[in-house]
């Protein structure tokens, strides 16, 4: 028994359903918050975040893919307009996150996204994460080793200052100095100290001074302020700019008040509690130098006193001393001595000298003695020299070629032809003359041809 076939109204391709689909869930979830943990975290080249929320409250593991374009990303994760592509935080696998966006439809898959547009950790916020996700890659580094760490100089000469040129830290800082040692020299590198472009201003004020050989420490920070006030000092760019710096000199981190701290405080060679503390680090009293040293010069006037005193008491003792009685009669004897000894080397040396010149012009004789001898026997070795050149030149084929003789050469030249049975008809041979060459082709070869000279033809 055969059913009828229902024919559909309408029948749909793949596409097209998908396409349906994806308008009607656009539609229906404009913008959504969605919570969860990532999960499969990719980033290809494109800069996109590719990644699955997953829900860990339920029983069952729930599963939403989700995806963070470039641009929006740049805009949640950067770190400053100058830096867009350095991540203000970090997106990992199990970090649990708030997402908020809009549901789509991936249509060559079919597969239903959320298109993140928002994004905040859960629970700490994204500064916090940052702030910690930064600290423990710098102490994995080794920037908070304390091998790095120096201290101050006693009484430094000149200082640098990064930091606010209108703020209340650089007041604070030239009241302090004034006050103390006003005949420090100091030199201030004005920069930002928040917003957008600090961290890269401060960090170029460090480097400026890292490069100067005539500081002797520097100082970078600023007043109190929220965690979003002082979170220039927590970029990686500052971070590293405060180590580059300390290769060369003590560098003092004095950001905020007592309570705030920064990633700036770990890696700096100090940490300051206030701006006012760094620059009572920095320099010494004034009045306790001056009571120090008039202390120390005391101290020495007193101790070369009694150097003096003791020393005349031991020079006194020893005049007494029987063995000093007749010293003088001793020194004169001495001083006869050596009279003797300086007269006995002078006639020493009067004699040596005079052998020397014997010895010098005897020398002189023998030079010219060899000078002559050699000039003799150079003169046999040239004409030896001579005669061997000319005979070799006699016995030279080229020197009996030009007298009109010729090489036969085969097999390409090179080996000559010494009898004419060594060559074959049709085979090609070089005749050499003096000068040049003739490529030739044996016609015939005949043995028992003799060669006579037009001299002997003659002659008969």
């Amino acid at each position: 028994m055969n059913e009828s076939l229902v024919i559909p109204d309408k029948v749909y391709t793949v596409g097209e359903l998908t396409r349906l689909i994806r308008l009607d869930l656009e539609s229906s979830f404009p913008f959504v918050w969605v919570e969860g943990e990532i999960s499969n975290l990719r980033q290809p080249t494109s800069g996109h975040y590719y990644f699955t929320l997953k829900d860990d409250s339920s029983k069952e593991e729930y599963q939403l893919r989700a995806v963070l374009f470039r641009s929006d990303a740049l805009k949640l994760l950067s770190a400053s307009r100058l830096t867009p592509l350095k991540p203000r935080f970090e997106l990992k696998n199990g970090l649990k996150v708030i997402c908020g966006g809009r549901i789509t439809v991936y249509e060559p898959r079919g597969e239903y996204q959320l298109v993140v547009e928002k994004l905040e950790p859960k629970g700490k916020g994204a500064l916090q994460i940052a702030f910690e996700q930064l600290k423990e890659k710098l102490k994995a580094e080794g920037l908070f080793d304390q091998k790095y760490k120096k201290k101050l100089p006693l009484l430094p000469k000149k200082i640098g200052i990064v930091t606010s040129p209108t703020g209340a830290a650089i007041r604070d800082i030239l009241r302090i100095i004034e006050r103390r040692f006003n005949r420090l020299h100091i030199i201030i590198y004005p920069s930002l100290v928040q917003g957008g472009g600090a961290a890269e201003n401060i960090a170029e004020g460090l480097n400026y001074f890292s490069r100067r050989d005539d500081i002797d420490v520097v100082i970078v920070g600023r007043g109190g302020g929220s965690v979003e006030d002082l979170w220039a000092f927590n970029e990686e760019i500052v971070a590293r700019a405060i180590f580059n710096c300390m290769k060369t000199k003590p560098v003092i981190s004095a950001v905020g008040h007592e309570i705030d701290f920064t990633i700036a405080d770990f890696v700096a060679d100090i940490r300051a509690s206030t701006p006012s503390a760094a620059a009572e680090m920095v320099v010494a009293k004034e009045e306790e130098f001056r009571d120090k040293i008039q202390n120390l010069t005391t101290r020495l006037t007193q101790a070369q006193k009694y150097l003096i005193e003791g020393l005349k008491s031991r020079v006194t003792f020893l005049a007494e001393h029987r063995i000093f009685k007749n010293f003088e009669l001793r020194l004169m004897s001495l001083a006869q001595k050596i009279d003797e000894l300086e007269m006995k080397a002078w006639k020493i040396v009067r004699e040596k000298k005079q052998k020397l010149s014997e010895d010098k012009a005897r020398t002189n004789f023998l030079l010219q003695q060899l000078r002559h001898a050699m000039e003799i026997r150079l003169k046999e070795l040239n004409s030896t020299w001579e005669n061997l050149s000319s005979a070799l030149d006699n016995l030279s084929p080229l020197n009996i070629m030009k007298k009109g003789y010729a090489i036969c050469w085969k097999a390409g030249g090179l080996r000559p032809l010494l009898k004419a049975t060594e060559a074959v008809p049709g085979e090609e041979i070089q005749v050499s003359f003096y000068q040049g060459q003739l490529n030739c082709q044996v016609k015939e070869v005949d043995p028992r041809a003799k060669i006579e000279s037009k001299f002997i033809k003659e002659k008969k």
